[in-house]
């Protein structure tokens, strides 16, 4: 295995990573081949990442949770994807919703909510995007009209991880009229109510433990009690969960373009060509040193950027920089792992295709990468 450890970081956050890694290892992977091939959903071991209490990493610790800093969520999250990205995007968006209900939450919805989600019990979705609202969020169609002591819901979401599997979900809908400010709100909705319904899970390239939905919401019926916040402010808890996000996905590319490098040094050892390893061919050495070079720099500055999180500064623009690099490193280490393995890197004998395959959505959800650089460049000349 390549070398994670890192010398910076604490006693504390070394143990959440060893521990992530042992059960991403003997749990998670195990399995993984098998779900790329049948997109199972991991009933089994979200209950083993459970126990552990990986499924509240963000929860409070009153409520069941274990009260992670973002820099231990991250890095394990970065271990469950070294194991496989899909369950790491499925673990990643059911933590980001326990952490917006603890955020802006009040005290009855926390109680009410918070023990079944960071059990493991219920699953987290975030509705968020729609067919034509993905990257312009601001373009959501979605509508909540106020009847009494109740908001009905009317609209579609699309690319919702973990939609079809959700025993919790949060809703974003307009709340006012097109082009007035504040026009959306934040909504918990309970997938078991009348009108909310799965259309399809999507046949995707890659990514296939953690499902993607279309969800269409007719006539969900959700009392006033259960908006978050104020009414018209909901957009900026939206914003605010997809900018901490990006340094969780960017750890997710970390620990696939991890694996990734991990298989092409075991292959290269192996692999005898010329008489020799191929990892004694000058050729194929450098190529390796530029995988590591690569990871090592998107890790550490990751580390970073959760670092700035946790310590309460700003962090919009390096979580940009984080996600950006990360994901763009990650599909060029998983594209060279492929070619160090040659014909053999092609097909699913070998894990590096699987790999190749699940990091190419992450420089496309949570952001594209060119809204990462709007963000970057709007920040730096902001300055």
């Amino acid at each position: 295995m390549s070398n994670v450890s890192n010398p910076f970081l604490s006693e504390q956050e070394t143990l959440i990573r060893e521990s992530a890694r042992k059960v991403a290892v003997e749990v998670i992977a195990t399995t993984a081949a098998e779900r790329d091939r049948t997109s199972a959903w991991p009933h089994r071991e979200i209950e083993a990442v459970a126990e552990l209490g990986f499924m509240g990493m963000l929860a409070p610790q009153e409520h069941g949770g274990s009260n992670l800093s973002y820099l231990e969520y991250c890095l394990a999250i970065e271990e469950f994807a070294a194991a496989d990205g899909g369950f790491a995007t499925l673990a990643h968006v059911h933590n980001s919703a326990a952490h917006v209900l603890r955020s802006h939450g009040t005290q009855a919805q926390i109680s009410q909510y918070m023990p079944d989600l960071a059990s493991g019990r219920h699953i987290g979705a975030f509705l968020l995007s729609e067919p034509h609202a993905g990257s312009d969020t601001a373009a959501i169609q979605t509508t909540a009209r106020r009847d009494g002591d109740h908001y009905v819901l009317n609209g579609s979401k699309q690319w919702i991880s973990n939609g079809s599997e959700a025993g919790f979900a949060f809703v974003v809908a307009a709340t006012g009229a097109p082009g007035t400010r504040n026009r959306f709100s934040l909504f918990i909705v309970d997938p078991k109510d009348p009108g909310y319904q799965c259309l399809r899970v999507e046949n995707k390239l890659g990514q296939h433990t953690a499902h993607t939905a279309q969800i269409q919401l007719t006539d969900v019926r959700v009392p006033t009690a259960n908006m978050i916040g104020e009414e018209g402010r909901g957009y900026g808890k939206a914003l605010a969960l997809l900018s901490d996000g990006r340094i969780a996905i960017a750890a997710l590319a970390i620990g696939v373009a991890r694996a990734a490098l991990d298989s092409a040094i075991s292959y290269a050892k192996e692999r005898q060509a010329y008489g020799k390893p191929i990892a004694e061919l000058q050729a194929v050495s450098f190529d390796l040193a530029d995988m590591a070079m690569q990871v090592e720099v998107a890790e550490q500055y990751m580390i970073y950027a959760a670092r700035r999180r946790d310590a309460g500064l700003s962090s919009e623009k390096e979580a940009s920089i984080a996600k950006l690099y990360a994901s763009e490193m990650a599909e060029q280490v998983c594209s060279a792992a492929i070619q160090v393995h040659g014909g053999y890197g092609y097909v699913n004998d070998f894990p590096v295709e699987r790999y190749y395959r699940d990091v190419r959505v992450t420089k496309i959800y949570e952001g594209t990468s060119h809204i990462q650089k709007l963000i970057i460049a709007r920040r730096l000349l902001a300055a």
